[in-house]
């Protein structure tokens, strides 16, 4: 009884694991293949209410956040009440905001959603109470960063609700350096 079977049965077995990915080409389905974790872009403004926006490369200030950015230059709405010294959202998150509010998904790509960096390949729970390397700049998970009412006065009516469960997250500048968009996202330590 414990003996495996022959013959044809045995060979179907074997045939039909074989053709399982065939399966997924005549089902249309594709596997995903996991993407490393890169930085895909970065967003800037110099005041509170100035629209973000992209640079392709920016340094790092320790305790500070991202030079010529408003948190860096004590210019944020909310520095004095609950400032973050750099603001991270993941491809991730945006993807949901998208079928969330679909009538901001162009708004979405060119940085309305006021985070400074954006990366691909990693989720923001992976990078809870974790230190993480992106260029030669390390940062530290610090906290959630939920959307307020001011990204409405600034972004237009709704991009709160659309970030409203996927809004990215606070970090803060453990070791400066400079960081640019394709730089990869290493996670340190805890």
């Amino acid at each position: 009884m414990g003996q495996p079977q022959a013959g044809p049965a045995a060979e179907q077995v074997v045939k039909t694991q074989y053709h399982f990915p065939m399966l997924f080409k005549w089902l249309g389905l594709k596997r995903r293949q996991r993407q490393a974790p890169t930085l895909k872009a970065i967003f800037v403004a110099t005041t509170a209410g100035e629209p973000m926006g992209p640079v392709d490369a920016v340094e790092a200030i320790t305790n500070r956040g991202l030079k010529g950015d408003r948190y860096c230059n004590d210019r944020g709405h909310w520095k004095s009440i609950d400032g973050c010294q750099v603001t991270l959202i993941t491809e991730h998150d945006l993807e949901q905001a998208k079928k969330t509010e679909v009538e901001f998904r162009e708004a979405l790509d060119n940085g309305s959603h006021r985070r400074n960096l954006v990366i691909a390949g990693l989720k923001t729970k992976h990078l809870e109470g974790k230190e993480f390397r992106i260029g030669t700049a390390v940062f530290r998970y610090d906290k959630p960063r939920p959307p307020c009412a001011y990204l409405d006065q600034i972004a237009g009516k709704g991009m709160c609700r659309a970030l409203s469960h996927n809004s990215g997250v606070c970090i803060r500048v453990v070791s400066g350096g400079k960081l640019a968009v394709g730089d990869a996202v290493e996670i340190t330590g805890n």
